[in-house]
């Protein structure tokens, strides 16, 4: 693990240098806060891969010093010999899934910080023509938000009674967050109050400080938040995204299937390279692993492959997520069964 993280990081450098020193980014900062939690991150997601590696290398090993068929021989099943490989797949997955649920997102978080800073200096904190409902009978509508300045341009909220009827309608030029009051400076302020046939309407046209039942976050629409909620405020996220209708509930579906569901990953790689390196072969553990590393391959691409028809088919992100866990899971199974015994 600790060799791959050097390539990576190796690779990560090179390919960054040129936005590291255009970004007049410290030495400090780049190792401390940029690598100290980008290697985390890293480890988390391609666990499965070097579980894998290890099960295969330890127990090519073994088979190669005819200590399996010595270990059969002497009476012990093959499934006796499969339960420390369980026990210790099961103790590692519930370590990946405590990291990918609630501290990999606060490394994510500082990764973002990081970048915004000094990386993509030029990151699209720009969102327009927003259109989403806050609540059941509450419609919102933004031309434009800028995330920077916290600006809105031609607000409109809408609120509709049960019988979907326009009762409340409030209307400006721009609004502006205040970070201190937690209220908008409004400009061109109208309120229409709507009761049956009768209408009231009120104008200022401000700047007056105003509680307009939204936050900064609601016009926020960019993905990359995502990676750093943990999973208690992706749920909420979720729901939210529901609420509103929008189309970003899809990934963030994903996020969440993925943190819960990976973790299997590495049970079901530790069975596969178990299965396939405990025969003892005349090429050793080169054969293994290159059968190896290419199902572990095919797993890694078989995942990406499923997530992309989730978000832009008609794939159910749950299925789209659970499918390669479970065909591997066949896999596995079939590798074990046809394993010498």
């Amino acid at each position: 693990m600790a060799l791959i993280i050097v390539i990576v990081i190796t690779f990560d450098v090179s390919e960054k240098l040129d936005d590291f020193l255009g970004g007049h980014a410290p030495f400090k900062e780049v190792v401390f806060t940029y690598y100290l939690n980008f290697i985390p991150g890293f480890v988390n997601l391609y666990s499965p891969l070097f579980i894998f590696i290890s099960v295969i290398f330890f127990t090519s090993k073994m088979a190669g010093n005819t200590e399996i068929i010595a270990i059969l021989s002497s009476g012990i099943s093959y499934r006796r010999l499969l339960r420390p490989y369980l026990y210790g797949s099961i103790i590692v997955a519930l370590i990946v899934l405590a990291f990918g649920n609630f501290l990999i997102p606060v490394n994510n978080r500082a990764l973002a910080d990081f970048e915004n800073q000094y990386i993509y200096l030029h990151r699209p904190n720009y969102f327009s023509n927003m259109h989403f409902q806050q609540r059941p009978g509450v419609q919102v509508y933004a031309e434009s938000y800028d995330a920077r300045t916290m600006r809105v341009n031609n607000f409109h909220r809408d609120v509709y009674n049960e019988q979907y009827q326009l009762t409340d309608r409030i209307t400006c030029r721009n609004i502006v967050y205040d970070t201190l009051t937690g209220k908008w400076e409004c400009e061109g302020f109208v309120h229409h109050t709507i009761d049956g046939r009768k209408e009231h309407i009120s104008r200022d046209e401000g700047p007056t400080p105003r509680t307009l039942d939204v936050t900064p976050d609601d016009f926020n629409a960019s993905a990359a938040n995502i990676a750093t909620m943990n999973s208690v405020d992706l749920v909420r996220y979720i729901n939210r995204e529901k609420m509103r209708g929008s189309t970003a509930v899809i990934a963030a579906k994903i996020e969440f299937y993925q943190r819960i569901l990976n973790p299997l990953a590495i049970i079901v790689m530790t069975f596969i390279g178990v299965g396939v390196s405990s025969r003892k072969s005349r090429g050793g553990i080169g054969v293994h692993l290159a059968i190896g590393i290419t199902l572990a391959f095919g797993f890694i691409v078989f995942m990406k492959v499923s997530t992309v028809y989730a978000v832009f088919g008609t794939l159910n992100p749950f299925v789209a997520v659970m499918l390669p866990q479970i065909i591997f899971g066949i896999i596995a199974l079939y590798v074990i069964r046809t394993a010498p015994k």
